[in-house]
């Protein structure tokens, strides 16, 4: 029964991967705690799982087509992956309703970035002829992925929603170069969070393969379908669902326990 559950889980999170990206996932850990019945403990790992190998499948074709830019993605790697494992350090030390409620937090976040229309670009890693001004860069850059590193290895989350207006917005970065450097670091700070909540963690591998696996057939077959949705629909839709479920979260953790 727990298999069943844990494949339709992973094909309904995998739909949502393909249809909308890695903002899809933010449904990944409340589904494995309320729906398989999972500790926070046991889902955040398989979380990343999800997301750290969704996230590498995307981002091939990006490679292929050169739209990543790879010192950029290795400078936030560099700080996310030390702010992912502080984050799994953090997350273990928490009780399990206060790692839930931050989390139902950045849900909302997560909520009110999908419904926000993209602003005017910063300009901080802006290439120029002589490449990337790392003076400007650097001191924006690593900041940025430690934070994106700690939500990471703290909710399991693989922080695309923050990560991407932060290179756009922030540092100038083109949207195409933006999301495929964005699926790297993503890459990154899961394979570090994933690392760090793995020791002691009893996990269940047979319901993980379960969950991983249908989670990436899904996100391949909705990726190819997803072509010819409005995505922009799409988005809002599921950012009034990501609230729907965070309200649901807070009110069981802070009013029912």
């Amino acid at each position: 029964m727990v298999i069943a559950l844990a494949l339709a889980l992973g094909a309904v999170i995998g739909v949502l991967l393909g249809l909308l990206g890695g903002g899809g996932s933010i449904l990944a850990v409340p589904a494995l705690v309320y729906v398989l019945g999972l500790t926070v403990e046991q889902a955040i790992p398989m979380s990343l799982t999800v997301v750290g190998v969704g996230a590498a499948a995307g981002a091939l074709p990006k490679i292929v087509a050169r739209q990543v830019q790879w010192r950029l993605a290795a400078v936030f790697a560099g700080a996310g992956i030390p702010g992912a494992v502080a984050g799994s350090a953090i997350s273990r030390q928490l009780p399990e309703p206060v790692v839930l409620a931050g989390f139902a937090l950045v849900m909302i976040a997560a909520g009110v970035r999908l419904l926000q229309d993209t602003g005017d670009a910063g300009t901080a890693c802006t290439v120029g002829e002589s490449g990337i001004n790392w003076r400007r860069c650097a001191p924006r850059s690593i900041p940025a992925g430690l934070v994106v590193g700690v939500l990471t290895g703290l909710f399991g989350v693989g922080g695309g929603f923050l990560i991407i207006p932060a290179l756009v917005l922030l540092l100038g970065v083109e949207m195409p170069i933006a999301i495929g450097t964005s699926l790297l670091i993503i890459v990154a700070n899961s394979a570090g969070g994933l690392v760090a909540h793995l020791d002691g963690n009893n996990i269940d591998w047979s319901v993980t393969a379960a969950f991983v696996g249908t989670a990436i057939l899904g996100s391949l077959i909705a990726g190819h379908l997803g072509t010819r949705l409005d995505t922009r629909k799409l988005q809002r839709g599921f950012a009034y669902l990501v609230f729907i479920v965070a309200a649901y979260v807070l009110v069981d953790t802070v009013l029912l326990r």
